[in-house]
């Protein structure tokens, strides 16, 4: 009788806590304030790099070029991030060989070579790179506001505004830097101001940005 109760007895606690869970789920589910800024912070922990789209090494840049690459690599090298050679290559259909410069990251460059997932979407298709060289780290600063979510084939989703506070590397403050790489110098001036867009959508545990969800 007494190993009876005591079955009985585990069996409540253990049925008492799948209610308690539940509860918790039920609370995470609800489109609130705190919900939302809970699924924002986890995004920005996650993929809040600001990065300058060098997803690849060793880059090679032929002489003449008037890429991007051409004025910001040196840039990088200067800093010591990188380091050059001289090489040559075969650029397009020309039979002989160019000269160019061959840059990889140095060891403290390496420090910045990120391997987060980049997505990258248009309205044609989405680009998913695996590492990116990163120049700054992004937090939440307010949370404006929601639309309504909707749902949809059963799933349910909605986007979030918000602004942000950055925290660039020491080294991407400088002039040069920020003169070479106009898109980051835009992040830094436009803290506290920049509205962010962000998807989320209802997951069995709670809201969770889009982009984070493989599935």
């Amino acid at each position: 009788m007494k190993t009876n109760r005591s079955a009985v007895l585990v069996a409540c606690l253990l049925a008492s806590l799948a209610l308690l869970a539940g509860c918790d789920n039920e609370e995470a589910r609800i489109a609130n304030r705190d919900n939302f800024t809970a699924a924002t912070n986890d995004y920005l922990a996650q993929r809040g790099h600001v990065c300058l789209a060098k997803y690849e090494w060793p880059i090679t840049v032929a002489a003449g070029s008037h890429a991007p690459d051409a004025q910001q690599m040196p840039v990088l090298e200067k800093l010591g991030l990188v380091s050059g050679k001289d090489v040559a290559v075969t650029a397009g259909s020309a039979a002989a060989a160019v000269p160019a410069r061959e840059y990889a990251l140095t060891e403290a460059g390496r420090k910045n070579y990120l391997q987060v997932p980049v997505v990258i979407r248009t309205t044609t298709q989405t680009l998913k790179h695996p590492a990116d060289f990163c120049a700054a780290t992004l937090s939440l600063d307010r949370l404006i506001g929601w639309d309504p979510p909707q749902t949809r084939d059963g799933r349910t989703a909605t986007s979030l505004l918000f602004t942000y506070r950055i925290a660039p590397e020491p080294w991407a403050g400088a002039p040069e830097v920020l003169q070479a790489f106009p898109l980051l110098a835009r992040a830094i001036q436009r803290e506290g101001t920049m509205q962010i867009r962000l998807g989320v959508h209802l997951t069995p545990h709670g809201w969770v940005a889009d982009e984070l969800d493989v599935h």
